[in-house]
Parts: C-alpha cells; sequence; structure tokens
C-alpha cells in the first residue's frame, strides 16, 4: 500500500541537525507507524563522513558560519521548549567515537526503546546548558549511560554499563561504526543526518539534513501538509496576520 517504507537515518549526536532530526521522528512516531513507515537509527562519525566525501564542517567557513547561526536558531525555534548551547570546542568534542561505539552496542543488545532512549539522553547531554558535556571521556559516558531512562525508570546497572564500555572498545563494534559510516558514504553521504528513504517500490533516494521531511514524505507517499501560503487575514502559526 502506498506509504509502506522505510526511513534510515545516519546520524552523530556531535551534529545539531541530526539531533533535531531524530526528535522529529521521534514525534511523528505514531503517524509514520500508521502509515506503515519504519525507522532506524544508524550511528556513524561525522567527522569520517567529511573526510571520505571531501566536504568541510561549516563552521570553518566564515560565510557558513556566519548563516548558521540564523539557520540554527530557526531550526531549534521549530520545537518548543528545546534548549540548545553549542560547545566552544565542537571540533574537540566532536570526536564521538566511544559513545558512538557504544550505541552500535546497546542497538544489538537491548531493546529498541533503550536504544533511543539512550540516543536521546546522550544527545541532551552534548546539546544542553547549562554544561556541554564532553562524550569523549569515557568517565563522562559512564556517568551518562548509569543515568539513562525508560518510563522514570533506569535501565542499566554498573555491570551493564562496564560491559558497554568494553564492548565498545573490542574490534567487532570498531568495526560496526567504521562500516556503518561507509554504508553512509556509499550511500552519498557528505554530512550528518543523512536519510537513505525507501518508498513501497523498493526504491531508494537520499535527503539530507532536519528540514527536508516534506520531500521525504511524498517520497514515501504519505499524506501530510506542505507549507502553504496564506491571503491576508489568514493565519500563521496560530496567530491572525
Amino acid at each position: 500500500m502506498a506509504g509502506d517504507g522505510k526511513i534510515d537515518c545516519y546520524f552523530d549526536i556531535a551534529s545539531l541537525y541530526s539531533y533535531l532530526t531524530i526528535l522529529d521522528l521521534f514525534r511523528n512516531r505514531s503517524l509514520l507507524n500508521a502509515n506503515n513507515v519504519q525507522v532506524e537509527l544508524h550511528p556513524v562519525l561525522l567527522g569520517a563522513i567529511n573526510a571520505g566525501s571531501g566536504n568541510r564542517p561549516p563552521w570553518t567557513l566564515p560565510a557558513k558560519a556566519k548563516y548558521g547561526i540564523f539557520d540554527a536558531k530557526r531550526s531549534v525555534a521549530r520545537f518548543p521548549g528545546l534548549q540548545i548551547k553549542f560547545p566552544h570546542d565542537l571540533m574537540t568534542l566532536g570526536h564521538t567515537v566511544l559513545p558512538q561505539r557504544s550505541l552500535h552496542f546497546i542497538k544489538a543488545n537491548y531493546p529498541n526503546p533503550v536504544y533511543e532512549a539512550t540516543i536521546l539522553h546522550l544527545l541532551r547531554l552534548f546539546w544542553s546548558p547549562p554544561e556541554n558535556v564532553n562524550l569523549t571521556v569515557a568517565e563522562n559516558v559512564r556517568k551518562a549511560l548509569l543515568d539513562v531512562q525508560v518510563d522514570g525508570e533506569k535501565v542499566f546497572d554498573d555491570k551493564q554499563v562496564g560491559e558497554i564500555l568494553q564492548k565498545a572498545g573490542e574490534k567487532e563494534w570498531k568495526d560496526k561504526l567504521k562500516n556503518t559510516t561507509q554504508e553512509a558514504l556509499d550511500r552519498g553521504a557528505f554530512g550528518a543526518p543523512w536519510l537513505w528513504v525507501t518508498n513501497s517500490e523498493g526504491k531508494g533516494e537520499p535527503f539530507f539534513g532536519s528540514d527536508r521531511f516534506a520531500f521525504v514524505y511524498k517520497f514515501l507517499g504519505v499524506p501530510f501538509q506542505d507549507v502553504q501560503l496564506l491571503p491576508p487575514g489568514g493565519k500563521r502559526n496560530g496567530a491572525k496576520l
């Protein structure tokens, strides 16, 4: 039926727009399910995608960095109540090898609600005020994992967190992160989030960024409301013009 399909989202917790994309997917989860659209989240290394594709972080280009301040504010405003603090040294904090490997192990060994709750928790710690948590430090990742909750209950104990961090250093999970990053590159990725969307006909296409959902939904063949210009006297965001 129209709407059957899948969204594969390749993300890095060091990517603000990955954070916004995941929030968008989660808040629309029930409608995606109703339209028989699956969502799968794949941890990757944004730095390796930039290197592999020949791209550069936008903040390293003065014009993009200047525009990015406006774009980020506008994008975050789509999520009422969301507070964001940009790390003072994103280049250093962005080496998210340990948390991304850990997420792969959790994805393979724990229920999906636990995996997704862990993703959201790490994203909040990385991007939220008052302090951006440095998740390149093993002790900080350990503390973060111990605080992950599902339905108000913590999901990892000391032993489980120890196992997760140990496994993250083993070849299997190093290779898993490396291979998933390469899979994104093979699908054309040059940044994050990178969406690979498969429709009901089995056809797949790439989409980049957190603001392409109108195109994604059109490709999937699901009902949605696009941006529409209104006549004078109409309503904008619930307020009369």
